[in-house]
């Protein structure tokens, strides 16, 4: 994996108290700290809105997690990329995204330690299945699955507990889906936790 803003101490304790002092003046609570495991992926849900993104890297910060995240290709020009590198992303060609479960498991398999945060769903429209990537990537490389959440009712962001993917899809995300009722996003609308359905028929590729 690439350098990023995680592994450069003194940038990071900066971003870690500006995070802090952020998150309280804005009224919000962190909950949960980091896990021991060295290898895990990383989910935050309710995803509703572009503004989970600099909520969630605060929170990470927060809590001394070093994570790395996937974007669209088009998010890494020239110049530019080599920042959003630096802030711990990994382009994603969504031309070839069908490689994208296999390449983050292979990610995973080559390193000692590394964290993937990657959303369950979408955010441009009302949320009608959660995707399932992160829970293959999961399975694939035989690493848990660290629940994060952002609750903007109550402004609480943080992470639960580790589960252990067991195979069975249909059960297991049915279980991952009860722990997030109750959350609520920044747009609910887009949100609905009766109605979400999973695609448990197919690998989601495009996480």
């Amino acid at each position: 994996m690439h350098h990023t803003i995680f592994d450069t101490p003194v940038v990071n304790t900066v971003m870690r108290w500006i995070s802090v002092l952020m998150l309280r003046l804005l009224g919000w609570r962190v909950d949960g700290k980091a896990p021991d495991e060295a290898k895990y992926v990383l989910i935050a849900a309710p995803h509703t809105s572009n503004w989970d993104f600099p909520f969630t890297l605060m929170v990470c910060f927060a809590l001394r997690l070093r994570v790395y995240w996937m974007g669209k290709s088009s998010l890494f020009p020239p110049v530019m990329g080599s920042v959003m590198r630096w802030l711990g992303g990994i382009p994603v060609d969504r031309e070839k995204s069908g490689n994208l479960v296999q390449g983050t498991i292979d990610a995973f398999n080559r390193t000692e330690r590394l964290t993937v945060i990657v959303p369950p769903e979408g955010t441009r429209d009302k949320v009608s299945h959660w995707k399932t990537g992160f829970y293959y990537i999961a399975l694939g490389a035989k690493v848990p699955i660290l629940l994060g959440f952002m609750d903007f009712k109550d402004k609480v962001g943080g992470v639960a507990h580790l589960f252990h993917p067991s195979g069975d899809i249909e059960h297991d995300m049915q279980e991952i889906k009860q722990f997030y009722r109750g959350f609520t996003g920044k747009n609910p609308q887009q949100f609905d936790d009766e109605t979400i359905q999973i695609k448990a028929g197919s690998k989601d590729r495009e996480s």
